[in-house]
């Protein structure tokens, strides 16, 4: 413990301390001040030890400084991508939600088209496999025996015939396409009605083949083939008729040949196929009848 006397001292030499520091302040901010020169004298020599100072320093702060940018400008990269990832997943949904509405109006629109056969009801279904080939020879939707789907159905997609129904399960079925192998389809080019068979060009489905056309009944391109509805030697129909297959693209004359050969485009995108309707026989009416 301290004694009273020594307390005094020390609060003597504390006052002191402060009144010298205050003193000494007040004279080094007056130019005119006896610490004026010590002042200018001290900043003489310390100025070229902090310019290099500053110099060796430099790149330090430099690579600091570049380290923060980079820093900063990773964020930023982070965030842009972040945002053109959300605005691709955004596009991609609005192109696949017009595609689907696209398609639907296509099925439906399909279905008033003149002449389309009347004694049907149409099942709408989802394609939700393709085949695993480049043939694009089938697909598999998902409705089956209990929505009244059946082998041999005929199977419709926007703008023209798609295929039939081939297998059958519970919840879905498999739909052989018009580019298939084996497919045949009886059909008819309007309006001269010549008649020929539907076949695939393997490997092109952009390009179906109409054989069998004699050619006395001269086939134009652009002429317009539609299902005809009825059987010949060489297939038995089962799809009734009016139904739109495709648009005359070429005509290959061969002069030792008794018939022409006659290529068609399908209305049908039967590559990008997204909804189909499967259409079931309507109770009561009758296979074939076109629609009012």
């Amino acid at each position: 413990m301290f004694d009273r006397k020594t307390i005094r001292r020390r609060r003597a030499a504390l006052v002191a301390f402060v009144a010298a520091s205050m003193v000494l302040i007040t004279m080094s901010f007056s130019s005119g001040g006896p610490l004026g020169a010590i002042q200018r004298g001290a900043q003489d020599v310390v100025s070229p030890i902090e310019t290099g100072a500053n110099r060796a320093l430099k790149p330090v702060r430099d690579l600091f400084g570049w380290l923060g940018d980079t820093f900063d400008a990773k964020d930023d990269n982070e965030q842009l991508r972040d945002e053109v990832a959300g605005l691709r997943k955004e596009l991609a949904t609005r192109q696949t939600a017009r595609r689907d509405a696209d398609q639907l109006r296509g099925l439906v629109g399909l279905r008033r088209t003149d002449g389309f056969p009347g004694a049907t009801n149409p099942v709408a279904a989802r394609v939700i496999a393709r085949s695993p080939t480049v043939w694009y020879s089938s697909i598999r939707v998902d409705k089956g025996r209990s929505d009244g789907i059946r082998p041999d159905q005929p199977v419709i997609a926007a703008g023209g015939l798609a295929g039939k129904v081939t297998q059958v399960s519970g919840g879905s079925a498999q739909v052989t396409l018009i580019t298939d192998s084996s497919s045949a389809v009886s059909a008819q080019v309007v309006p001269n009605g010549a008649n020929g068979i539907i076949k695939p060009e393997v490997g092109k489905p952009d390009d179906l083949l109409l054989d069998f056309v004699q050619k006395g009944r001269r086939v134009r391109r652009g002429g317009t083939v539609v299902t005809s509805g009825f059987a010949s030697d060489e297939v038995k129909s089962i799809f009734p008729r009016g139904i739109p297959v495709g648009r005359v693209s070429r005509v290959d004359l061969d002069e030792v040949e008794l018939y022409q050969r006659v290529h068609l485009k399908p209305f049908a995108d039967l590559r990008r196929i997204d909804f189909v309707q499967v259409l079931t026989k309507r109770p009561g009416a009758r296979a074939g009848v076109p629609s009012p």
